[in-house]
């Protein structure tokens, strides 16, 4: 199943920490994980998350001060994030295509407002701010319950196919194809649930798939490969991989 890499943390930054454990499996439809990123003691210098494009949506919450959430996703590029020297965040993160919540809601850069929509984000984190990890996860799992019977969660059976199929979709033509779908339709429904075009969708996941297997498994020559790295991850591969921890 389809399983994005890590938001990008520098090698050279000791003092941060970054956990993602799987999901119950009543939920393996829906969500990939739920995240932990924290700083273990006060940095010297301002943290700068590199965030790649993945897809997926994330309902974030900031544990240093609970009135702080939101629903995050990046849309076809990098967001570099600074989240200062101190911080504590957890997350749930979407599969592709799953969130049927407002899209207007959807923030694609650094989220440090209080919550003023109707989703239960500021109740959930106040009272995960406490709780360990495990404990902050059982939480995070009844609100996803309760979110899917909102119906503002929902498993997706076409993006789910695509997922599922990734090693064997090489073109836009493929995808529609594995998904029983027109040209025309695949369009409207990759956008629907994905706020993407099926063109950027594969895209994203082809850079995503990279960082697990040989890039010509993904991409025709190495040239188009290091342009579509470098135009996501403002990196070409050689440098992403000699400064962040993948």
């Amino acid at each position: 199943m389809y399983d994005p890499i890590k938001d990008g943390v520098e090698k050279a930054v000791r003092l941060v920490s970054y956990s993602e454990v799987k999901p119950p499996s009543g939920l393996s439809a829906t969500v990939h994980s739920f995240w932990e990123l924290k700083t273990e003691r006060p940095l010297a210098e301002d943290f700068q998350l590199h965030a790649i494009p993945d897809a997926c949506v994330n309902l974030l919450f900031n544990q240093a001060d609970p009135e702080i959430a939101g629903v995050t996703a990046l849309h076809t590029t990098f967001e570099v994030l600074n989240l200062g020297k101190s911080f504590h965040y957890v997350g749930v993160q979407f599969l592709p295509g799953v969130w049927q919540g407002k899209k207007e809601e959807i923030k694609d850069s650094f989220v440090g407002m209080p919550y003023e929509g109707n989703l239960p984000l500021v109740e959930a984190g106040i009272k995960m701010a406490d709780l360990d990890f495990p404990a902050k996860q059982t939480v995070m799992s009844d609100l996803v319950a309760r979110l899917v019977e909102q119906g503002l969660v929902v498993p997706n059976l076409i993006t789910e196919k695509i997922l599922s199929n990734l090693d064997s979709i090489k073109t836009v033509g493929d995808m529609a194809s594995l998904a029983g779908l027109s040209s025309r339709q695949l369009q409207r429904v990759i956008r629907e649930a994905t706020d993407l075009s099926p063109h950027d969708f594969l895209k994203i996941l082809r850079l995503q798939q990279s960082f697990k297997q040989h890039y010509l498994m993904t991409y025709t020559d190495q040239s188009h490969f290091i342009h579509s790295f470098r135009k996501i991850t403002g990196h070409t591969p050689a440098q992403y991989a000699k400064k962040f921890d993948v």
